[in-house]
């Protein structure tokens, strides 16, 4: 369970509540999400369908770096390769020099090159790559367990309700969790 707060030496960071199962993980997160608390999040050991949506997460925008990049991939290599057949003309087997059939097993590659590595630096930058900041562990989310982590925000932002230890407490055991702890340091619970 939790230690109180006057016996603490460390700051709290964050107060996080175990579930069992997805079902319990979905039902406590709509209650979490209901408390109107800046910042919480969800671990599970493997993607369970409909979190992000209770959640309230935002679609992600990858998608469309991705499809840009794609996109000019196959653009930069049909005009590179039109503008080589003109400049260096060479005929082979009677084609004419702007086959573009010819032109798509390069563009293909050009295009998967592109939108692969851009997908993987779009992910960097949306997660804040190098991230230094150490996010709350515990070796049985990995496992068998989901987690709901309440955290206490860096800044506080109008509108949401100011962190409390005992409120959020309060809120993981009626969203249903089994285990509620406090997290006082960044990776260690209390």
């Amino acid at each position: 369970m939790t230690s109180h707060s006057s016996e603490r030496t460390a700051p709290l960071k964050a107060v996080v509540g175990f579930f069992d199962n997805p079902e319990d993980i979905m039902t406590g997160m709509k209650t979490v999400r209901a408390a109107n608390f800046e910042q919480f999040d969800a671990y599970t050991p493997f993607p369970v369908h409909g979190l992000d949506e209770v959640q309230g997460l935002k679609k992600s925008w990858i998608p469309w770096v991705t499809l840009a990049l794609g996109m000019s991939g196959t653009s930069i290599a049909f005009v590179m390769q039109y503008w080589m057949s003109h400049e260096w003309p060479h005929i082979i087997g009677g084609k004419p020099f702007n086959s573009w059939p010819a032109f798509v097993p390069i563009m293909f590659e050009l295009t998967i090159l592109l939108a692969g590595i851009s997908t993987f630096v779009a992910l960097l930058i949306s997660c804040g790559f190098p991230n230094i900041k150490k996010k709350i562990f515990d070796p049985s989310i990995t496992n068998n367990k989901f987690a709901i982590a309440i955290e206490e925000p860096v800044k506080a932002k109008s509108g949401f309700k100011l962190f409390s230890e005992s409120e959020a407490i309060q809120v993981l055991k009626t969203a249903g969790a089994k285990d509620v702890r406090a997290v006082i340091q960044e990776g260690w619970f209390s």
